[in-house]
């Protein structure tokens, strides 16, 4: 679990609905939140406070999220998620989100990018998968299963880098570098498999996640988006 002590996450928000949608899951979840609507007021804002994460509409009034996240990016290592419709010049956020999303699924990916990115937000107990990329097995727990080379190398691409979304193109990319032609759905079609392995391997715990609209990322503490 991430250590919510004193976790304070700033919501940039003028839809005053949304914001206090965000707010309410995000208190439910443990966190403290504090709230602004326009973009003018930001900097200075978190100059003065110092968040431990801000979650970042692109579209505002006064100033527009993108020039207000590179000018975080100039003087602060803040974690940022970006709350978009479109996707865009989104490199210097560390995530994103895209409009419409569920509340759950924006608490999870809060708590994601707080363990990848700020190591104190960590649960050192967390599951730890062991990969042995020689025979294909995974094991957990005292217990092993064995994949298709497909599903080991899917699963380790993911969990190289636990919170981050891949999307499916990225996928298909490391695991077909031949460039042979395949769909999205062929991607999906692996995921779904390599999921059901898993859930053999630790009954009731999913490690894989589907970010909608955007592809997959590992995450096993996540709860809030199942």
């Amino acid at each position: 679990m991430i250590n919510l002590k004193a976790t304070r996450i700033l919501i940039v928000e003028d839809e005053e609905k949304l914001a206090k949608l965000e707010a309410d899951y995000l208190q439910n979840a443990g966190f403290a939140t504090d709230s602004l609507a326009d973009g003018d007021a930001v900097i200075p804002w978190v100059k003065e406070h110092h968040p431990d994460l801000i979650l970042l509409d692109l579209m505002l009034p006064g100033r527009d999220g993108l020039s207000i996240c590179r000018e975080i990016r100039s003087f602060s290592t803040t974690p940022i998620i970006m709350i978009t419709a479109r996707i865009e010049e989104i490199d210097r956020a560390d995530d994103y989100i895209c409009k419409p999303f569920s509340p759950r699924e924006m608490v999870a990916r809060v708590k994601a990018v707080l363990r990848r990115l700020q190591p104190q937000f960590a649960d050192h107990q967390a599951l730890t998968l062991k990969l042995d990329e020689h025979s294909f097995r995974v094991l957990a727990e005292g217990h092993e299963i064995e994949l298709t080379a497909v599903e080991f190398q899917l699963l380790q691409a993911l969990y190289q880098q636990p919170g981050r979304i891949f999307s499916r193109s990225k996928l298909m990319d490391l695991i077909y570098q031949d460039q042979r032609i395949v769909s999205d759905r062929t991607i999906d079609s692996h995921i779904k498999k390599l999921r059901k392995k898993l859930a053999g391997l630790l009954p009731g715990q999913e490690l894989i996640h589907s970010v909608y609209g955007a592809g997959y990322r590992y995450d096993p503490e996540d709860r809030a988006a199942d």
